[in-house]
């Protein structure tokens, strides 16, 4: 998915990624707003994943 495609899509997005990564909070999403970049970076924070781990798993989405 690439980050035109996340942001277009960031509501109907939040549910799928609040199923997928439990840790990221509602702040957490707020602050993202649909930036692929932040949504990485912070999939690596809270998870302990590399950018490429977590740029995989978000493909996958």
């Amino acid at each position: 998915m690439n980050s035109d495609e996340i942001k277009g899509k960031w509501k109907q997005l939040t549910g799928d990624i609040k199923s997928r990564w439990g840790k990221l909070t509602d702040d957490d999403l707020k602050q993202i707003d649909g930036e692929k970049d932040k949504l990485v970076g912070k999939i690596q924070e809270r998870y302990g994943k590399t950018r490429e781990e977590a740029e995989k798993e978000l493909e996958n989405l």
